[in-house]
């Protein structure tokens, strides 16, 4: 089933306790598509870049069967920027620059053929810019997924809410959980996250996994142990695009197959953060990724003694 993912393709530049890098390629459109691929091959993007943006990552899209119609190239001007520094317990970040670019102005245009997409991917991006794509889109999606962050809840919340009561899923994480709703237990933040519309919510939870909630029920999916994480960069946008591109391969949105969605998003996280932005997520196979699975399958399994007398 076709998957249309929307989100920024950008420039970052990273420090982290274990290195720095110069310009590279980033972006939550481009961690969600890259993750995605290894699942859709029927998936398209909705985004924006500069002139200065390198052809040689947008033939990698294309050879990936990412379908590039709905990317802007705007010419003479060049892409969004970011520039930031993490702590010593890789659990905060510094922004150091932001440059919005071509992204400062992005009005998302839908083409004719990406009509009648079965699944959509909203990235972090403005709540204003996800609104006009699905205002854009003159058949409904089985699922529409968003992600968003506190920024947009602290300059743009009735805009927010407005997007959120338009969406079947949202994917945040516990601090933005709790800032939306105004609780601090999870189980009553989602609670009130699906009053706002969405049937679905997931809360990630950093190292600790991630909780996906629909009506009474609740999964809980751990984060895989890693000896060494070199950068966080992206690994909550691998995980909507590892949780989006199983979905709308298998093409079923029940709550139980959501839960396998979840270890197969937690999974390229996983993966993700063993390098410095992209480079991991370009490197993964398939049989990659089949080992990772397993090993989140040995960390949960365990069998039930009955030692009461």
């Amino acid at each position: 089933m076709s998957l249309l993912t929307v989100g920024s393709i950008a420039f970052d530049r990273i420090e982290t306790p274990f290195g720095k890098t110069e310009k590279i390629v980033g972006g939550a459109g481009t961690y969600i598509a890259l993750a995605a691929s290894l699942y859709n091959n029927n998936q398209t993007v909705i985004s924006i870049v500069g002139e200065d943006f390198p052809e040689k990552m947008l033939n990698e899209f294309r050879n990936r069967k990412i379908n590039l119609d709905g990317l802007q190239i705007i010419k003479g001007e060049k892409t969004f920027f970011w520039s930031g520094k993490y702590s010593k317990d890789m659990n905060s970040r510094q922004t150091l620059v932001t440059e919005l670019n071509v992204l400062e102005h992005f009005n998302p245009i839908v083409p004719e053929n990406y009509q009648g997409i079965d699944y959509l991917m909203l990235g972090n991006l403005s709540p204003e810019v996800q609104f006009k794509v699905i205002e854009q889109l003159k058949i409904r999606p089985k699922l529409i997924a968003m992600d968003t962050m506190n920024f947009w809840m602290d300059v743009s919340l009735d805009q927010l809410k407005k997007t959120i009561s338009m969406v079947d899923l949202i994917i945040i994480n516990d601090e933005e959980a709790r800032q939306l709703s105004n609780e601090y237990s999870l189980i009553s933040a989602a609670k009130t996250i699906r009053k706002m519309g969405p049937k679905f919510v997931i809360i990630k939870k950093g190292e600790h996994g991630a909780l996906l909630f629909y009506e009474e029920n609740i999964f809980h999916a751990p984060a895989l142990p890693l000896e060494q994480v070199f950068d966080p960069t992206g690994a909550g946008d691998t995980f909507a695009g590892g949780f989006m591109g199983y979905i709308s391969s298998t093409d079923n949105i029940s709550f139980e197959n959501m839960k396998s969605a979840i270890i197969h998003g937690s999974a390229l996280a996983s993966y993700c953060v063993e390098d410095f932005g992209i480079k991991r997520l370009q490197k993964i196979t398939k049989k990659d990724l089949e080992n990772r699975i397993c090993q989140f399958v040995e960390l949960t399994k365990f069998n039930v003694i009955d030692s009461v007398k």
